[in-house]
């Protein structure tokens, strides 16, 4: 072989070199998805299972080859709950990293500081966190996977109802799942003849509420306390409460979903009465309940995995990010089709309930979503009522 043909030889083979790398590239591309999690910090109870869930989904989306052969790149931060850094982290994803879509913030708050960097980006955000003023008013881009506050107060006022209580107590934290709850908790109760002798905001950071649990306590006609955070503190307003003698009836809203927060509270959580998502009693269901399979399969890969119980944090997240994928999977890796494909999406199973966004509805979910469970010897359970 002469060297001529030694030379064409070897450019021939680098050329086929370079064009199997683009040939493969174009065949298995990757597609970026953000996520904003308060891993630590505060709220962690809440970010680092959503975290570990949106993890899961992606590696067992990947081991299975993909969506339409491309892979799926998440890119978590950590905002430790502070609304600056989810605002930072919400930029750099869409201005530097050019995610298709972001899921997360954790926490209400956060997620109202990022709403509108997500809508002015055009790029899809599926919120973690549960106050109804994420979705209300409906912004294009933006979703949520946790069920209305709003459905969450008519919840606990039917209950109380039920109950023959008409004067209660709030207490809620002032971050903005807080103050989006009291603000519901405060404009729906006329309607179900309960009226409100007292309410109040206390630092989501305190660790100590004996102060207000007695100023409460001073209102003999209180029949029972709403409490409304995501925060350690709703532990803490259980247990003084227990330490004052005072018995009433205490209600959680869904932020109450982590037994975490039980296990923190202990003998003081027994009785507490709150609405959630099924999956924190999916072996009470029965088999012919149409989440039922998810739910099992979603509690059993995840405690297997890490070790420890499945929360609804995690599921909003397994949500979130599951929606995302079929937005993928039907639209590719455009963001403005992502989210015509998400909005499109009915009857789509998922750990929160089933599914089916409209363009006036971006948290798709019914109050059928929740049941109403309770703390029965540190474990949560369906209420039966009393």
């Amino acid at each position: 072989m002469n060297s001529r043909i030694k030379w064409w030889t070897v450019a021939w083979a680098a050329g086929w070199l370079v064009l199997s790398a683009t040939l493969s590239t174009a065949v298995a591309g990757t597609i970026k998805v953000g996520a904003i999690f308060a891993v630590t910090g505060p709220a962690s109870f809440l970010g680092g299972p959503e975290a570990r869930s949106a993890e899961m989904v992606v590696e067992k989306i990947n081991k299975a080859g993909g969506i339409n052969g491309d892979t799926i790149e998440l890119i978590i931060k950590d905002s430790a709950g502070s609304t600056e850094k989810a605002v930072s982290f919400a930029k750099q994803l869409i201005e530097e990293d050019k995610v298709v879509a972001i899921i997360g913030p954790s926490t209400s708050g956060e997620s109202m500081a990022v709403k509108k960097i997500a809508e002015d980006g055009k790029t899809v955000l599926i919120s973690c966190a549960a106050a109804e003023v994420i979705v209300n008013p409906v912004a294009s881009y933006v979703f949520k996977t946790p069920q209305k506050d709003s459905f969450a107060a008519q919840m606990i006022f039917e209950e109380m109802q039920r109950l023959k209580i008409d004067t209660i107590a709030i207490a809620s934290g002032n971050d903005g799942f807080g103050k989006a709850g009291k603000e519901q908790l405060e404009k729906m109760a006329p309607a179900f003849g309960i009226k409100v002798a007292a309410s109040e905001t206390y630092d989501s950071k305190a660790t100590d509420l004996s102060a207000l649990v007695a100023k409460l306590k001073a209102d003999a006609s209180i029949q029972a306390v709403i409490n409304w955070s995501v925060v350690p503190a709703q532990a803490i307003i259980a247990k003084n409460m227990r330490q004052a003698g005072w018995q009433v009836p205490l209600f959680q809203s869904h932020g109450f979903g982590n037994i975490e927060y039980a296990k923190a509270a202990g003998a003081a959580a027994e009785g507490i009465i709150f609405p959630c998502g099924r999956l924190l009693v999916v072996d009470a269901l029965p088999d012919t309940h149409p989440q039922k399979a998810l739910l099992s399969q979603y509690k059993s890969e995840y405690e297997a995995r890490y070790k420890e119980d499945a929360s609804a944090f995690g599921g909003y997240a397994f949500d979130a990010m599951n929606i995302v994928a079929e937005g993928i999977r039907q639209a590719g890796n455009d963001r403005a089709k992502v989210r015509d494909a998400i909005e499109g999406l009915s009857n789509f199973p998922g750990v929160g309930g089933m599914f089916t966004f409209s363009p006036q509805d971006h948290n798709g979910l019914t109050i059928d979503s929740f049941a109403m469970l309770t703390v029965k010897d540190g474990k949560f359970v369906l209420y039966q009522g009393k």
